[in-house]
């Protein structure tokens, strides 16, 4: 369907056609006629299908420019994504004038105080500071019409209900409210029923993976043998760009300190780091001054970075529509990406439900001995030696080339040369994780390991909640442990190929 099709006004079709988009996802054209006509909606959509346009684009068509307060207010559970609405909203709005305003935990809060004194009519912000800047009276939400509860699934993972709870109690009664979500479990649905009003529910299905673009692989693997495991497949394939996916904090700390120490450049991103220092980050990754990006999901959420070659799950999720969302970063504008998961023995029955998801196969792969990362270090060593030959005058260094080679071998020179040039291989240890739920029992029936304490949302819900502080403590905790709801897998009788192999770097 066409944008001029949705009714929306010839500032916002200028706008949309400037950034290029004509025909409006299906999660959009569902969407953008019932909000338009004020009703409350439930969207569930995959990340990365519009959802931010869905709900964004009738926000700025129904702003009232004579109304100088804050008329639209968007919950983000990260600062990253935050950001990234903002930024999309404001471009939708430049043609109407449209001021939009993020707040977001690590970031100065006196900064933010001073944008929201020039009055934003559309406020996008993470629930703890959003709450900060309320409890402060620097928040004033008693003339909101639209209210946008993004990612909801993310926020119900991060404990942020009872947050989120808390600020819509400052907010009219009588306003529109849009929930949007890539999963829909139980207590998100709830979520609906206590705060909105004859929501209209739209479901647009995942899409299926492009197989063409991204080969899925798997490693069978025991917990204590991954990191050496997925380093030798580091250095025998060689990729260019990477992100390597953990299930929590520390897990992303240690990875990443472990890969530095091996010689790579590498940098962990999550929702303990303050702001300047994820930017730093994402801006050095963005630039290729970091090869490898270690995250979790959560912290993920709102990083676009083009040419990504290779995603590495060193942990499985546990539920398969975040799967869809790690892998969806490689294989982008027509260009080949690779995914590789370390699938440990209790995780099989998550492995199948990925691809029953997917529709795809994985394929299996055998772990790299260390003579074979140890070969794939000496190629990419033998041809990063040519290129310099080829590039530098070594004319200079010739005097002192020659007296060496006539007090030693000239094999014992390149060798120690190529020694100096391939990775140490310092020992690394990496705490262990609890395993995932045993799908035979174990877990609750959102699927949900049993976890967290129960805050107010847990007592009414049955999930989802959690003994949070208030204060800052939300902006520490803007993004990570990404645990949500899964599928019992039936039904799964294909057959499966039983070779394993090694895959190499394709030049």
């Amino acid at each position: 369907m066409k944008f001029r099709e949705l009714g929306l006004s010839e500032d916002l079709l200028k706008a949309i056609e400037e950034k290029g988009f004509k025909e409006a996802t299906p999660i959009q054209a569902e969407t953008i006629p019932l909000t338009l006509k004020g009703k409350d909606v439930i969207g569930q959509a995959q990340t990365g299908t519009g959802k931010t346009a869905a709900f964004g684009l009738p926000i700025i068509e129904n702003i009232d420019l004579d109304n100088p307060n804050v008329q639209a207010l968007i919950i983000s559970p990260t600062r990253e994504l935050a950001i990234q609405t903002q930024g999309e909203i404001k471009k939708f709005g430049k043609f109407k004038g449209i001021d939009v305003a993020a707040v977001y935990g690590g970031s100065d809060i006196r900064r933010q105080i001073s944008t929201l004194k020039r009055h934003p009519r559309v406020v996008v912000g993470t629930p703890g500071r959003l709450l900060d800047h309320i409890n402060r009276r620097t928040l004033k939400l008693g003339h909101v019409k639209t209210l946008v509860l993004d990612e909801a699934d993310d926020m119900l993972d991060m404990g942020f209900l009872d947050d989120i709870e808390s600020i819509i109690k400052q907010v009219p009664e009588e306003r529109q409210t849009l929930l949007f979500s890539a999963t829909m479990p139980q207590p998100i649905k709830r979520v609906g029923v206590q705060f909105m009003k004859d929501p209209q529910q739209i479901t647009i299905k995942a899409k299926a993976v492009t197989t063409d673009l991204i080969d899925q692989y798997y490693i069978k693997v025991k917990q204590f043998e991954k990191f050496d495991v997925m380093t030798r497949f580091f250095d025998i394939q060689a990729p260019k760009v990477t992100i390597v996916f953990c299930r929590t904090k520390r897990r992303v700390d240690e990875v990443a300190k472990g890969l530095l120490l091996r010689g790579y450049s590498a940098a962990g991103l999550h929702g303990d780091l303050t702001q300047n220092r994820r930017s730093q980050i994402l801006r050095e990754f963005k630039n290729e001054k970091i090869d490898v990006l270690v995250a979790t999901d959560v912290a993920a959420r709102g990083i676009d970075v083009s040419g990504v070659t290779h995603v590495y799950n060193y942990d499985i999720p546990q539920d398969s529509e975040s799967y869809v969302h790690r892998i969806g970063r490689t294989g982008r504008a027509g260009n080949h990406g690779v995914s590789m998961t370390f699938v440990e023995p209790n995780e099989i029955s998550y492995l199948r439900d990925v691809e029953k998801l997917t529709k795809v196969r994985m394929m299996p792969l055998k772990p790299p001995s260390a003579d074979e990362a140890l070969s794939g270090q000496l190629s990419v060593a033998s041809k990063e030696i040519s290129s310099l030959l080829k590039k530098l005058s070594v004319d200079k260094f010739s005097k002192t080339a020659d007296e060496l080679l006539e007090e030693y071998d000239a094999k014992d020179l390149v060798a120690l040369l190529l020694s100096k040039m391939t990775r140490n291989q310092v020992k690394v240890h990496i705490t262990p994780e609890r395993p995932l739920p045993n799908r035979k029992g174990g877990h609750n029936k959102f699927g949900r390991n049993k976890r967290r304490g129960g805050g107010g949302f847990h007592k009414r819900y049955g999930n989802g909640g959690g003994n949070r502080r208030h204060n800052d403590r939300r902006s520490k905790n803007n993004g990570d442990s990404h645990n949500n709801s899964h599928r019992n897998n039936k039904n799964n009788n294909s057959k499966r190929p039983n070779k394993s192999f090694t895959i190499k770097h394709k030049d």
